[in-house]
């Protein structure tokens, strides 16, 4: 039986910008729905979620920081944001949000599709619809590939795909200390840039998240000029 194309919305007032993307997309194996404006893309997540958004910063209603916010209020899907804005701060902004990425304009849609590629094939889907299979279990830490889910002690941890991608690392890897351009590698499945602090925000976000679980933040242990390593023995706070 053949399998359905992910299905992805992109929210960008650009219509130039859209309509290229849309068609290149296509071309690549995506099913893609395009709207101009915040509030819009927001109904149509509501209504029927895709498997990614594609999300513009700057929309003519609302800010896609907002529309972020919103989205992960209510929903654990995949985004990867677009703006004019290549700083850092907007870039931590985002990923500090719950983005999964985020690439600044003007870009190659080829990587673009490679970077929605990699997200799927990590989080729910490849392109081929194929879902993953693996289960990975460090102490109360228990992560479920197959259905996207982290729990500590059989207790739900909301993560986002990202921080998803940077923790299965870790636990695929326990005690051992990965690099900071390593993980950005193999979880973000691109090479490091200067000044590049993404890696850094997603271990706090989970480090919290875990925290507010039971776990203790030190379980996973920065080591200054080397990377991070996931403690190989620990246990849920009593």
């Amino acid at each position: 039986m053949t399998q359905a194309p992910p299905r992805l919305l992109l929210i960008d007032d650009d219509i130039s910008l859209a309509k290229m993307l849309h068609e290149f997309l296509e071309l690549h194996g995506f099913q893609v729905t395009v709207v101009h404006e915040g509030e819009t893309g927001l109904r149509c997540v509501n209504e029927d979620p895709p498997d990614l958004v594609i999300l513009d910063v700057m929309l003519p209603d609302i800010s896609g920081f907002d529309v972020l916010k919103r989205l992960r209020a209510d929903h654990d899907l995949p985004v990867v944001m677009l703006t004019a804005r290549g700083d850092e701060s907007d870039r931590i902004f985002g990923l500090m949000g719950g983005a999964d990425d985020y690439l600044p304009k003007p870009f190659n849609p080829l990587e673009l599709t490679v970077r929605i590629q990699a997200i799927l094939k990590r989080s729910k889907l490849d392109t081929s619809g194929q879902p993953a299979r693996d289960t990975l279990n460090v102490g109360p830490l228990t992560m479920d590939l197959k259905r996207c889910t982290m729990s500590v002690n059989d207790t739900p941890v909301p993560l986002t795909a990202a921080e998803m991608r940077v923790l299965e690392q870790l636990m695929r890897r326990p005690g051992e200390v990965l690099s900071r351009a390593g993980l950005t590698k193999l979880a973000l499945d691109r090479p490091i840039e200067a000044y590049d602090r993404s890696i850094d925000t997603l271990i706090s976000k989970i480090r919290g998240k875990l925290a507010t679980a039971g776990i203790k933040a030190q379980c996973i242990r920065g080591l200054r000029g080397h990377g991070y390593v996931l403690d190989d023995e620990f246990s849920a706070q009593d």
